[in-house]
């Protein structure tokens, strides 16, 4: 048996524009609804959802009947949190919060076997197929996709060393915690932070790796796309049931 391609990553590499939805709900009935309305990825979240390791098994079989890539974002730049969801079968991570090169190099460490760098081996996971896809642990890099997100001025200013870093394959800029770290807390769209996304998308094209961001605009998203962001989330399924709900609610009971 192979191990199961990564389109996905072999799209950034061609320059393939893809378009994405966060996805929050922490349910793998949600993720099969989504999975299958047209969007190249779907961002499984564990950092700020109810999401844990089991629910995201069932959310990513979910997605597996559909042409959707599933990404899962772990709650951090944790060796141990990494490597289980590796195991689980999830090939593209979006690790949080990385600052500096070292981190992004210790990230990438984390997906990757010795003497590359210290991913832990287990021969009969779901990522395996249970044992069945005999060169796995010889292979897995080659369809391992690490993404790290950029979220602080510092991190900015660090994202040219970022994206010297070999094994990183995306910068993903996270606009809500970027807006906090610069005095607009609840803010993802400010005038004064605006500026700052345009350069470092331009910096990450710059630097040979793909550029992601997050935005519900989509002024904003055609514009992030104009410059050269491959992977750009355009929604949330969380956002979409609450003012879904919201706005019909309000046809019926205005306040």
């Amino acid at each position: 048996m192979e191990i199961p391609a990564n389109p996905f990553k072999r799209a950034l590499r061609a320059g393939a524009a893809q378009i994405g939805l966060w996805s929050s709900l922490s349910s793998s009935y949600a993720v099969e609804v989504t999975a299958g309305a047209g969007f190249d990825w779907l961002l499984i979240d564990t950092e700020h959802s109810p999401n844990d390791l089991e629910s995201v098994v069932a959310q990513l079989q979910a997605a597996a009947a559909y042409p959707t890539h599933a990404i899962v974002r772990v709650p951090w730049n944790d060796m141990v949190t990494i490597k289980r969801y590796l195991d689980i079968g999830a090939q593209s991570l979006l690790i949080p919060f990385v600052q500096n090169a070292a981190e992004a190099r210790a990230a990438v460490a984390a997906t990757r076997y010795p003497p590359a760098g210290v991913r832990g081996v287990a021969g009969t996971t779901r990522a395996t197929r249970f044992g069945r896809v005999k060169d796995y642990a010889r292979r897995a890099q080659e369809e391992t996709c690490v993404l790290v997100q950029v979220e602080t001025q510092q991190a900015l200013d660090e994202i040219d060393a970022i994206c010297a870093v070999d094994g990183v394959d995306g910068v993903f800029i996270g606009p809500a915690d970027l807006h906090a770290s610069l005095g607009f807390l609840g803010e993802t769209a400010n005038p004064a932070v605006l500026p700052k996304i345009e350069d470092a998308i331009t910096r990450i094209k710059a630097g040979s790796k793909a550029a992601g961001i997050l935005t519900g605009d989509e002024k904003l998203a055609r514009r992030y796309l104009e410059l050269g962001a491959l992977f750009v989330a355009v929604g949330a399924d969380v956002g979409i049931l609450a003012r879904g709900a919201d706005a019909l609610a309000a046809k019926f009971k205005p306040a």
